[in-house]
């Protein structure tokens, strides 16, 4: 049994929407989680991330996902069910308050790392600011987290070895600059803090826990983003397979290496190209020079 077909008999044996984790719990009680052709330590993992990148990137996908959060999945062919399931939601709930911070910013580095692990193939180094020297260059030089992907990973060795002849990169380099919460109080603070630590990198993002649900502050963060390329990623808390690129960034072939050179000013940032340098060169990924990929109870 593969992870998928695990997930449609429990889908299709419960007749509702269920997140990820829901959906695990399930197959251990019923014991399927012994029927998984899978030798890995965290497969509850590789679950939620296997149906959550099938549901959006697959057009005949079976599996269809909720708007609301957490990402609830069910099948597609069971018709009724999401009407069935929001029609259990109470009409007249009174409205959320909105919580206070319980988190700091720094708090929101391993949720993105794990979310871009599983959802993008991108492994990310956390870039510590306070290890460079301020004199020389202003606060905006350094992004909060860089990361990068390796294609190799998805190419046979044959169109590996065709990239290098022809000079096509076979890396993604990613810039992430990341903030609490987004709205009108500091949108362009934060997005253009963004777009100049960012030339250096193939794609850049700014990434959230809490980004506001106010029309007219999405359709200017839509028109930044479109703009100049930047991508926007929400992150759940609560459900980290949950969170989700809500605007794509724009891919740029051209890197800004006079950028890099400054940004090597900074350790962090240095060990990173070098690492990057050697794993392209060995063919073999280095995990333990990236940052740690948590475990999902550990972020629960």
């Amino acid at each position: 049994m593969t992870f998928l077909e695990l997930a449609q008999s429990i889908l299709k044996e419960e007749k509702k929407p269920l997140t990820a984790t829901e959906i695990w719990n399930l197959a251990v009680e019923k014991g399927y989680n012994k029927k998984l052709n899978s030798q890995g330590k965290t497969p509850w993992s590789t679950l939620g991330a296997q149906i959550y990148v099938n549901s959006k990137d697959n057009p005949k996908s079976v599996f269809a996902k909720t708007d609301s959060r957490p990402k609830r999945f069910y099948l597609k062919s069971m018709e009724g069910v999401l009407e069935d399931y929001e029609n259990t939601i109470p009409e007249d709930l009174p409205p959320l308050k909105k919580k206070k911070f319980d988190f700091l910013e720094k708090d929101l580095h391993k949720y993105l790392s794990y979310f871009v692990y599983y959802h993008l193939n991108c492994y990310t180094k956390t870039i510590r600011h306070h290890i460079s020297s301020k004199k020389e260059f202003g606060e905006w030089v350094h992004p909060d987290m860089v990361g990068c992907y390796y294609r190799m990973e998805d190419w046979k060795q044959e169109i590996n070895e065709f990239s290098r002849a022809v000079g096509v990169n076979s890396v993604v380099l990613y810039s992430f600059e990341i903030k609490r919460e987004l709205s009108f109080a500091n949108l362009r603070e934060s997005f253009f803090q963004c777009v100049s630590n960012s030339s250096w990198a193939n794609e850049s993002y700014l990434v959230a826990a809490r980004i506001s649900e106010d029309e007219d502050f999405m359709n200017e963060l839509s028109r930044l983003a479109a703009s100049f390329g930047i991508g926007v990623i929400e992150l759940d808390l609560e459900d980290p397979h949950s969170s989700d690129v809500i605007l794509p960034a724009k891919y740029k072939k051209d890197l800004d290496f006079e950028t890099m050179n400054k940004l090597a000013m900074n350790n962090d940032f240095k060990d990173f190209i070098e690492t990057v340098k050697i794993d392209l060169t060995s063919k073999k990924i280095h995990k333990k020079e990236y940052d740690v990929v948590e475990k999902i109870e550990n972020l629960k």
